[in-house]
């Protein structure tokens, strides 16, 4: 089993629960509000993704590059990303109280912590995310009227706190990625997108990090086309991959048309620097279908350690520790099933004048192995 990955500061023995009226007698304590998808977060899980950010730049603090840009107000950062996203367990039943036509109703959270290091320098790993956080599921209510939603609920050390409200669908098959679009727009005029240099992958001369993207291209870890639409590694990540169900989960910072809550928050200095305006996100919670060869086996040894099959080099994917029922004296295959988890999320900066999308995408497969056992139903 691979090691456990650090948790929130949760102590196993906390959950909500209304508080007793001190002159009623005893009763036991409710049992937890539902969790909806949200009931698939469940421990550790590890990816290796992308993500883009186009960032200030002040001519009294440029940043040092090969062929240097001191006078650009900009300069567009690229990370090739390793993630560790951590799931605590879940709070129980949270009483919210309604008012005048709203009965009480119970939420449920789950606890998380995300980390994600920049390693686009080979054997070079620098942190650039660090994100505690909530998810909570709202039962269907009548006022306001709508249906079962989550919400994710974050604090960024830059100084940003969200709480994105949102829907979520389950369907047969594989999700349907949409494309994403890093390019800049003036904030008054949306429709008038900005396209810089810097966007063009195979100039190596612009205010870029990298700058020079050659050996990237190269590898097929920073195209053009991840450029013009990141969300094309999602694509990929899954291009080989028998999905049988997907969850979207549609989340948002923006205020209503519809009756959802969210927004964001920013310290002072992100105000007339880089303000954090909007966030959005996708998240898709795959059922993967996956055949794999069990080597010869005899009782007693330990379990074969059978990884799922990539759909490109270097992603990552879950593991298997498969134990037979009995002597395998020739290879046998078997179909097991895992949960993955894909998100793209956009955060809209606003620096002068203008709106930057800041991109981040991910597949995470679990951390630790998945466990295939003598009793499982796939010996059948």
């Amino acid at each position: 089993m691979s090691p456990s990955l650090p948790k929130l500061n949760l102590t196993g023995d906390f959950l909500f629960a209304p508080v007793r009226p001190d002159h009623l007698s005893v009763t036991p304590p409710p049992p937890p509000a539902p969790l909806g998808p949200l009931a698939a977060f469940v421990g550790d899980w590890t990816g290796q993704g992308f993500n883009t950010i186009f960032r200030p730049q002040n001519p009294k603090t440029p940043t040092p590059l090969p062929v240097p840009f001191p006078n650009s107000d900009n300069i567009l950062e690229l990370n090739l990303t390793s993630e560790t996203l951590s799931f605590s367990p879940s709070l129980g039943a949270i009483p919210n109280r309604g008012a005048d036509q709203q009965p009480d109703i119970n939420l449920n959270g789950i606890p998380y912590l995300q980390k994600v290091n920049d390693i686009t320098i080979h054997g070079e790993s620098v942190g650039i995310h660090f994100e505690p956080g909530i998810w909570i599921h709202i039962p269907a209510t009548t006022e306001p009227q709508q249906g079962e939603t989550v919400t994710r609920m974050a604090s960024i050390p830059h100084g940003t706190t969200i709480e994105a409200q949102g829907k979520f669908v389950t369907f047969a098959g594989p999700p349907q990625i949409p494309s994403v679009d890093m390019t800049p727009f003036v904030t008054a005029t949306p429709t008038k997108k900005i396209k810089f240099p810097s966007q063009t992958a195979s100039d190596p001369k612009t205010p870029r990090l990298p700058q020079d993207l050659t050996s990237f291209i190269a590898a097929g870890t920073i195209t053009q086309a991840i450029l013009d639409d990141p969300n094309s590694l999602l694509r990929a990540h899954i291009s080989k991959q028998k999905i049988t169900q997907t969850t979207t989960i549609d989340i948002s910072t923006a205020p209503p048309p519809i009756p959802l809550g969210g927004g964001t928050d920013n310290i002072a200095f992100l105000q007339p620097n880089a303000l954090a305006a909007q966030m959005s996100a996708l998240f898709w919670i795959e059922t993967v279908e996956e055949k794999i060869l069990v080597p010869p086996f005899k009782p007693g040894q330990p379990p074969h350690l059978i990884n799922a099959q990539a759909s490109i080099p270097g992603q990552k994917t879950a593991r298997f520790a498969v134990t037979p029922p009995g002597e395998l004296k020739a290879p046998r295959e078997i179909t097991v099933h895992f949960t993955q988890i894909q998100y793209t999320q956009r955060v809209m900066l606003v620096f002068k004048g203008l709106t930057w999308p800041h991109l981040s995408v991910n597949t995470l497969v679990p951390t630790d192995d998945i466990v295939i056992p003598p009793n499982h139903p796939v010996w059948g």
